[in-house]
């Protein structure tokens, strides 16, 4: 996914452009793409060319296994959707769309939980190493040998 960098001047037109398309498209795809493989999507960032003629749009989908597949669905269904953009845009020309899934949330929540779950790993051993040595240190209080 690209990386915008701030600009002085402040939004710059192709990206006011993006975000409308992002918005647009997002009630297209939810209202009139009938393709059961698209399913839940989230539109997750659209890049427009300087000279506005493509567009590349990604999307995360709710059910990871079906991302491909949605990709796959969207690109076919790009003309559909760029003639009804077409429709609510105000631009000369309408940008060719370009569907890509990004799974960079899938696999950044799935690493957290990795991370979450070594962390906690570790926290268990260390618990079970202080409680060994406090059985350790009441051992030797009842054999009448001073710890160490």
């Amino acid at each position: 996914m690209p990386s915008h960098h701030s600009r002085p001047q402040g939004f710059a037109r192709a990206d006011r452009v993006g975000e409308q398309i992002r918005r647009d498209l997002a009630i297209l795809i939810r209202d009139r793409v009938k393709d059961p493989r698209v399913g839940m999507i989230t539109l997750l960032d659209v890049e427009v060319s300087k000279d506005f003629a493509h567009a590349k749009i990604w999307f995360d989908a709710l059910q990871a296994d079906q991302g491909l597949e949605a990709q796959e669905a969207l690109n076919h269904a790009a003309g559909f959707l760029r003639r009804e953009l077409g429709h609510l845009l105000k631009l000369r020309m309408t940008p060719a769309l370009h569907f890509f899934y990004d799974d960079t949330q899938t696999k950044g929540n799935a690493l957290s939980a990795l991370i979450a779950k070594a962390v906690a790993s570790d926290r268990h051993e260390d618990d079970d190493a202080d409680e060994s040595e406090a059985a350790d240190d009441v051992t030797d209080a009842n054999n009448g040998t001073a710890a160490p």
